[in-house]
């Protein structure tokens, strides 16, 4: 059961979500990843800065041990420009090091109660706070990019609709 749970977590989180954050970027401008619909909503930029921010608090730093001075008011005051190249890599480093802690997980990490964020939570609550708030950002950066190029990215489709192809994203089987 917890092998299964870890590994549900890294394909969410490297193989779902981070390769649509990946395509939602190849397809913006780098004035598009700065852009704010209105002084209280947030740039993807500053989506894929508190994302970061998030996954190494939460797995690197607080299940992983590792040290990790977060400035998260900076993720959202940020406006740019930093490059594309530049927050992409970003992300696709902290995903890949908190699924080899993910990896190395033992049920005995995930029950125990860690001190993050100024909360006192399990391990399995910490993972499951970090996939789920990355689903909710990779899905604000999906609608920015509809928004901005206008068009379907084909992540998903209705039932019955043949019409469009789309990369499975079923969950490993142990």
């Amino acid at each position: 059961m917890t092998e299964q749970v870890l590994a549900n977590a890294r394909h969410s989180l490297e193989k779902h979500h981070l390769p649509r954050i990946q395509r939602c970027f190849k397809m913006l401008s780098e004035t598009e990843i700065w852009w704010r619909p209105n002084a209280v909503s947030n740039s993807v930029g500053n989506l894929v800065l508190h994302l970061n921010g998030n996954v190494r608090q939460w797995i690197i730093a607080g299940l992983g041990s590792r040290p990790f001075n977060r400035e998260r008011d900076k993720e959202f005051s940020e406006s740019g420009p930093i490059s594309r190249r530049r927050l992409i890599a970003q992300l696709n480093s902290t995903v890949r090091e908190a699924c080899r802690i993910v990896r190395n997980l033992t049920p005995e990490r995930l029950m125990r109660q860690h001190a993050i964020q100024g909360f006192q939570v399990s391990g399995l609550t910490a993972l499951l706070h970090v996939t789920e708030h990355f689903a909710f950002h990779t899905g604000q950066i999906i609608y920015v990019t509809k928004q901005k190029k206008r068009k379907d990215l084909a992540f998903t489709r209705l039932p019955g609709d043949k019409s469009k192809k789309v990369r499975s994203t079923k969950l490993p089987t142990l």
